[in-house]
Order: structure tokens, then C-alpha cells, then sequence
């Protein structure tokens, strides 16, 4: 691990500044917007645009990428994104706030594309899965350090947005100065989604529905933490709590899930989740329950995108892996763009508990759509199935890198299983 990060620690670095800055504004946008009057379903559409956005860019980015090439397209998307947060401060109104977000989700996406696809160029098939492992602790170490800023200035201001705009900005250098373009590669084969649904109807739903919790946690989870009147401090400590405790499930989660059927494991984490939700809002009174619930929610579910993906790849041949990991990672997409829509609807309907609530529904779906797919049809024997990689659930170009590893593994696999039947025919 400390070899992958002394050879990649420029592109570390950036990304590391640019999750700050992108964890930052989703917090300070749902703690201003309660301090504007802004109401949840209001703060809903703001949040969505940003996944709209996100989910737009994912289509247009490869493009651009080859008219213009990676480092044109990654200046030009991170500007866009910088002075997207100062305008924040300068136009203090949902519409405006939307359009923003909607750019800075279209940007972040292109971003994401180019980082990543510098990341697998740098990797090797040794190290790539410490790689992946690597560049999940970077964005949740940067998601967390978001939060701790919130605290250094008035939300009231403009010196947040400042900052944001200046973290981001920083964050070109060591990525600019040392990207280069990543190969294309030539030998996957397409897939349509019907056809990955036919695959794995569970990865697909599970992605679907697993996108409007991440969008509910990314984007709301702040308003939430506003609208049942936590300090600054304790709204900081609310989120963070949904990504450091994914550190620490995250390995003992995947190694599990490589020694027993998947869907028992997404089920039993989805129902964790569940209870966790149920009791943030039966005992929505105690500071330490909503911890604990937000410390459990986020611990089960970030690491669920890669059971998902795990699951999807047990039952495909490795040319299929990158297509189908992209196929995902657009359905995840759909399904963060509705999120926060819906939760702000709901917590305008029922009040703050709305937050949990939904999360509670969407958990609890997936649990019982991964019981009932168990008995559809048997699993893989665990011999026969890849391992886990550690995934956020960012972009098309990092799940096709998982999708490589996947490959390398199966093809290893089947030449293991050749060579034992070629000393077998000898015996």
C-alpha cells in the first residue's frame, strides 16, 4: 500500500482536495439553505440537479475526452467547477443554486473520468486491487476532512464558498502536472441493459435503489441534521459518521461475502441498515441513536455497491465485466438523480424523520428482493466466484477498472483449472 501511494501521490492528492471541496459544498449547501428558509423539497430539486448533472456528464465526458483529450477536458470541467462554488455565494437562490449544481455535477463527472483513468493507466495487474483499496481511503478520508472545515468559518458568509472554490482549484496542480492518458481498451464486449438485468436482476434493482440511498446521504443528510436543529459542529460529526465507519466494514464486509452466496451477505447488511433507520426515528430524540443510526447506515451501504457489482461478475464471462460495470454505474446514476426529490417530499410530508424513514423503505426492499432472489436460483460456489473490491460508486472508468481485476482473476482461474486437468491427464 505505501508503494501505491508513493507512486500515484500526486493523483492521490488531488482527488483527496477535490473530494474535500465536493464534500463540502453538499454540507454547507443544506446548513445555508436552512438558514435561507429554503424547505426540504425545495433542497430536494437543488441536490438532484447535481446527479442529474453527474449522470449527463457520464454520456458526454468520454466524448469530449476524445476530441480534446484528458487534460483539456479535466481543466476545463475543474474551472467550471470552481467557479460554480463562488457563484453559490453570490446568487443565494434555489434556481441558481440547481443550475450550479447541475454544472458541478456535470464537471465533477468529467473530472472523475480523467483521475481515474490516470489511476488505471498508473496501476499494474499486482497492484491494482491495492490501488482500488487506496483510492477508496482517499475519498472517504476526503469526505470526512470536508466536514471538519465546515467548522472554520460562518456558513452565513462567504468565506466557505471561498475556500471551496480555492481547494478545488489547488487541486489541478499535482493532478495536471502529472496526468497522462490512459489506454483504451479493445477487447470488451457490449451489453445492453436488458441484457444485465436478464444477468443479475438483483445488481441491477440493488444499483437502482442503492442510488437514491447514496444520493439521500450525499445530498440530504445535512438538511436533515438542520431541520432537527444540530449545531454545526454536530452536523459535521452526523455525516462523517456515514463514511469513516465504511473504513472499517468494508474489508470484513468483502471478506465474507468471498466465502458464503453474496445475496446473504446484502441481505443481512440491508437489514442492519433497516433496524438502523427504524430506531433514528423511533428514538429521534437521542443525539447518541441518530449517531449510531447514521454510523450504521453509511457503514452498510457504501460497501454495498461493491456486493453488487461482486454478485453482477459471479455469473458473467471477464469480456463482459467492463460493460457491465458501466451498465451499473448508470443505473446507480438514475437512481441518485430521483433521490433526493423523493426524501425531501417525504420530509415535507412527515418532518425530519422522513430522512430515515425513506432510507428505512429503499434498505429494506433490497434486503427482501436479495432474500427472494436466493431462491430463484442456486449461487456459484464461493471457489468459483472473483473477490471483492473496495468500490465507490464515482464513475464508469474506476468500475471498469475493478471489472479488469475481475478478469485477470477468471482468466487466472481457468488457467489454474487447465493446469490441473493437463497434470490429471498425465497422472
Amino acid at each position: 500500500m505505501v508503494k501505491v501511494f508513493n507512486n500515484s501521490w500526486a493523483l492521490f492528492l488531488g482527488i483527496g482536495l477535490l473530494m474535500i471541496g465536493n464534500s463540502l459544498q453538499g454540507t454547507l449547501l443544506g446548513v445555508r439553505g436552512k438558514m435561507e428558509a429554503f424547505d426540504p423539497q425545495t433542497m430536494g430539486y437543488v441536490m438532484s440537479a447535481y446527479f442529474i448533472g453527474f449522470l449527463g456528464g457520464s454520456w458526454i465526458a468520454p466524448d469530449m475526452i476524445r476530441r480534446v483529450g484528458y487534460v483539456r477536458v479535466f481543466a476545463a470541467l475543474a474551472s467550471l467547477i470552481s467557479a460554480a462554488f463562488i457563484i453559490y455565494a453570490v446568487f443565494v437562490t434555489p434556481l441558481a443554486w440547481a443550475l450550479m449544481r447541475l454544472v458541478v455535477g456535470f464537471g465533477f463527472s468529467g473530472v472523475y473520468v480523467v483521475a481515474e483513468s490516470w489511476l488505471n493507466n498508473a496501476a499494474t495487474n499486482e497492484n491494482r486491487g491495492q490501488t482500488l483499496s487506496a483510492y477508496m481511503m482517499v475519498q472517504l478520508a476526503g469526505i470526512v476532512i470536508g466536514q471538519a472545515v465546515l467548522n472554520l468559518a460562518d456558513p452565513g458568509g462567504y468565506d466557505l464558498f471561498i475556500l471551496m472554490s480555492v481547494v478545488v482549484s489547488i487541486s489541478f496542480a499535482p493532478i495536471l502536472l502529472s496526468a497522462s492518458p490512459a489506454p483504451v481498451s479493445d477487447n470488451t464486449e457490449r451489453m445492453t441493459l436488458t441484457e444485465l438485468f436478464h444477468t443479475s436482476p438483483l445488481g441491477c434493482t440493488g444499483s437502482f435503489l442503492l442510488g437514491g440511498i447514496f444520493s439521500s446521504m450525499f445530498g440530504m443528510s445535512a438538511v436533515y441534521a438542520g431541520e432537527i436543529g444540530l449545531s454545526l459542529d454536530q452536523i459535521a460529526v452526523f455525516v462523517s459518521l456515514m463514511y469513516v465507519t465504511a473504513l472499517f466494514f468494508q474489508y470484513p464486509i468483502g471478506w465474507i461475502s468471498d466465502r458464503v452466496d453474496r445475496r446473504k451477505v446484502i441481505a443481512l447488511i440491508m437489514t442492519v441498515a433497516t433496524v438502523a433507520c427504524a430506531a433514528g426515528v423511533l428514538l429521534s430524540n437521542s443525539l447518541l441513536a441518530i449517531y449510531a443510526a447514521a454510523a450504521l447506515l453509511g457503514g452498510m451501504a457504501n460497501p454495498l455497491y461493491s456486493l453488487l457489482l461482486a454478485h453482477t461478475n459471479d455469473y458473467l464471462p471477464p469480456s463482459k465485466m467492463a460493460a457491465a460495470s458501466s451498465g451499473l454505474v448508470f443505473i446507480n446514476g438514475v437512481g441518485a438523480s430521483f433521490g433526493p426529490i423523493v426524501v425531501g417530499y417525504v420530509m415535507g410530508w412527515i418532518g425530519p424523520d422522513g430522512f430515515f424513514v425513506y432510507n428505512c423503505i429503499l434498505c429494506a426492499l433490497i434486503a427482501c428482493y436479495a432474500i427472494y432472489r436466493m431462491s430463484q436460483r442456486a449461487a456459484p460456489a464461493p471457489a468459483e466466484t472473483g473477490s471483492l473490491m473496495p468500490l465507490p460508486t464515482r464513475g464508469a472508468v474506476i468500475a471498469e477498472v475493478a471489472a479488469e481485476l475481475y478478469a485477470a482473476e477468471a482468466e487466472e482461474s481457468e488457467d489454474d483449472f487447465g493446469d490441473m486437468s493437463t497434470r490429471a491427464d498425465d497422472d
